[in-house]
């Protein structure tokens, strides 16, 4: 079982990158309106530099769609 800290480190990572990718997203939608939808694949990349090379980095990977409606005009 983690920790505390070890469980706050990595909640405020996942929020931090939840709100820029939010916003990264919805720029791009915004900046290209001819999309309807997007293919997103995001990836979590294990960079720790291991004391032994005996170690797997953690790898995680989810796909999924974005679509975009358009809100009607009026």
């Amino acid at each position: 079982m983690l920790n505390e800290t070890a469980q706050m480190d990595i909640r405020r990572l996942l929020k931090t990158f939840g709100v820029q990718a939010d916003t990264a997203i919805v720029e791009h939608l915004h900046n290209h309106p001819d999309l309807t939808s997007l293919r997103l694949r995001i990836t979590l990349e294990d960079i720790t530099e291991y004391p032994t090379g005996q170690v797997q980095p953690l790898t995680f990977m989810v796909e999924g769609n974005v679509r975009s409606i358009s809100e009607p005009s009026g």
